[in-house]
């Protein structure tokens, strides 16, 4: 003989609506902990690396991103452009970066070229005039120009005071811009992802 227990019809709507909130409590909690492996914008800003897929610039071409509240540039360079950095090197003021702007080049990188290496076409540098802070524009054809000496041999111009800087970010002589455009850490993932702001070393 079999005794079932009643259960009072109001009590049984009371556990069910109890079961139904922990559930929600718990799915709340577990997205809370998720949500926290994730960076957070204040962390962007403070400086967190950032991917960049570079699957599809194609060389001659430039793409654009953040980092640090900053543009950071990452120029394709053809066989053109990489012969070009040569020629200019005598018309530099620091043709070797030994002057740093706001931080010192990587050792990894070439200082003619000042890209790492194993991807040497690849300019990496933030995209800030280091006179009074503009952030310059790009002039790639080569030749004579409006603003630009007729031996131009492709690069960036300043729009605000006029200095130039060649296909490698190296500020030319007598400008109002006392050092080079930076180059941050940096690093390939792979030869189509560059992580920006950390490399073999860590974080920036």
């Amino acid at each position: 003989m079999s005794i079932e227990k009643q259960v009072d019809p109001s009590r049984r709507g009371l556990l069910v609506a109890t079961c139904v909130a922990g559930g929600a409590v718990g799915v709340g909690t577990a997205v809370s902990l998720v949500s926290t492996f994730q960076p957070s914008e204040r962390a962007k800003a403070a400086g967190a690396p950032v991917e960049v897929d570079i699957s599809a610039l194609k060389p001659g071409e430039m793409s654009t991103t953040e980092w640090r509240g900053k543009p950071v540039w990452i120029l394709r360079r053809t066989p053109e452009m990489m012969e070009s950095l040569k020629k200019t090197e005598a018309k530099l003021a620091d043709p070797k970066s030994e002057k740093p702007y706001t931080m010192d080049m990587p050792a990894y990188c070439d200082k003619q070229t000042r890209s790492r290496k194993e991807h040497s076409e690849f300019l990496v540098t933030v995209g800030i005039c280091s006179h009074l802070g503009c952030s310059p524009i790009s002039k790639f054809t080569p030749g004579a120009q409006p603003s630009l000496p007729d031996d131009w041999e492709g690069g960036f111009i300043c729009p605000c005071h006029g200095s130039t800087f060649d296909l490698a970010g190296r500020v030319y002589k007598n400008k109002p811009a006392p050092q080079n455009l930076d180059v941050p850490p940096h690093m390939f993932l792979s030869d189509t992802k560059i992580i920006i702001g950390k490399d073999e070393k860590g974080e920036a």
